[in-house]
């Protein structure tokens, strides 16, 4: 008797190992893999000018790996971190989302960046600091 084939991630039917990194992926393949329904990407489309599959005969949308990090990036900027539609094409045209490189998004790094302070800053903060604790010791006696 023969036994069950084991079932491969990213494949329908676990007879075939999964794409390249590389390869281009269909409009089903990047719904399925961002757990999204196909016409939320199209919709997607006419939302984020930077989302721009390719087009082949009878309209088939080809996504580039970069397209895929993209709409990762928008995801989860959209469902995880609360932005509206029109917060993230703002942090697209300032270019504070990851279009091609994977890992966190640039919109995290930008919050974070203009969450921190600069050496600058920190000294003017402490000497503040300072200065109140001296008037504070003042007011004691």
């Amino acid at each position: 008797m023969a036994q069950p084939m084991e079932s491969v991630p990213g494949t329908s039917s676990g007879r075939r190992m999964g794409k390249s990194a590389e390869a281009f992926r269909t409009i089903s393949e990047v719904a399925n893999e961002l757990e999204i329904p196909q016409h939320v990407l199209r919709f997607w489309e006419s939302k984020f000018s930077q989302v721009k599959p390719l087009k082949r005969g009878g309209g088939r949308r080809y996504y580039r790996p970069e397209d895929v990090v993209l709409l990762r990036n928008i995801r989860t900027l959209l469902y995880n971190e609360g932005y509206t539609i029109k917060g993230v094409q703002k942090l697209l045209r300032e270019g504070h989302v990851a279009r091609g490189a994977s890992g966190a998004s640039g919109a995290a790094a930008a919050r974070e960046k203009r969450q921190s302070l600069t050496t600058a800053q920190r000294r003017e903060i402490n000497a503040i600091i300072e200065e109140l604790a001296e008037i504070k010791r003042m007011l004691r006696g």
